[in-house]
């Protein structure tokens, strides 16, 4: 972003309209907005980048699938083990 300055007019999502909307900007640190005023419903809130955040639904799946692989231990099957140790059986099977 160049030449940014208080009260000037850009994108963001408005979390209490719950769509893309204009916003001023409130605040600005290290030359990118920071916080900005939706121009719709006059909500303050920290500048979020035009991205929506993520529903409450998503988060809960999320959890509950980091969840499961954290209980599912992996299975060790001999396909997996090296070459080095298949012929190192191998040889003690033929002795």
């Amino acid at each position: 972003m160049s030449d940014l300055r208080l009260g000037d007019i850009i994108d963001d999502f408005c979390v209490k309209c719950k769509r893309l909307t204009n916003h001023a900007i409130v605040s600005i640190v290290d030359e990118q907005a920071a916080k900005v005023r939706c121009r719709t419903c006059y909500h303050d809130h920290d500048y979020r980048h035009e991205q929506p955040p993520p529903s409450k639904k998503d988060l809960k799946k999320h959890e509950l699938f980091a969840q499961v692989l954290a209980g599912v231990a992996p299975v060790s099957t001999a396909a997996e083990e090296p070459a080095d140790k298949k012929k190192t059986r191998a040889r003690k099977a033929a002795r």
